[in-house]
């Protein structure tokens, strides 16, 4: 079993009720209908999101890679969730040669990650390269101070302000943001706020 450190859910070890669990598997019901063709979950943690729509979508599906810097956790997901079209590979998201290493996607998948790493700009690099055009990028992160800004959370390099999170997808041909609340994704409403952002990205097919 993985040691609990908060930095990565674990469903297993958490109440079915729990808040943070409800939020990361909505996450996933949320991309499940653009899941198709060789697909790439980078840093997927303990591997249930990727294990859900591999399930979900064994048809549509020839391939999910599924990524994390962690031996351990890689090798929890292998053995908690398995499935023949899933390959768990460990893997830093910020090594350049990632994509010669990873090859090209369909559809990438990129929850609540691009806080986590120190170079936001060399990890959308990266993602950029390994969609296949006309290929969809799925990608959420929290808000927060700002690009260099310190936060609360212990494991995040640093939280985008809405308009940073926007910014980083302006080389892709369309894009749709949405917010996340709670297990609810909407487009902006007055008078709510919204701490989590989720960006629906489609990359020229020219």
């Amino acid at each position: 079993m993985l040691e609990w450190t908060g930095e990565r859910i674990i469903p297993k070890l958490l109440k079915p009720t729990n808040g943070m669990l409800l939020e990361h598997i909505a996450r996933y019901y949320f991309a499940t209908p653009y899941i198709h063709g060789r697909v790439l979950d980078i840093a997927c943690g303990a591997g249930y999101g990727s294990h859900m729509v591999a399930k979900d979508r064994k048809r549509e599906l020839i391939q999910l890679v599924a990524v994390d810097n962690d031996e351990d956790t890689i090798e929890y997901a292998n053995r908690e969730y398995h499935h023949q079209k899933i390959i768990y590979q460990q893997a830093d998201a910020l090594d350049p040669d990632l994509p010669g290493k990873l090859g090209m996607f369909d559809t990438i998948l990129s929850f609540e990650t691009i806080e986590h790493v120190a170079d936001d700009r060399l990890f959308m690099d990266n993602l950029y390269q390994m969609l296949k055009p006309g290929g969809k990028l799925i990608l959420s992160s929290p808000f927060g101070r700002g690009r260099g800004m310190p936060t609360s959370e212990p494991f995040h390099v640093h939280q985008l302000t809405p308009a940073e999170f926007e910014e980083l997808f302006d080389r892709f041909s369309e894009k749709e943001i949405y917010y996340q609340r709670g297990v609810t994704f909407e487009k902006p409403r007055d008078g709510v706020r919204y701490f989590i952002g989720i960006a629906v990205c489609t990359k020229a097919d020219h």
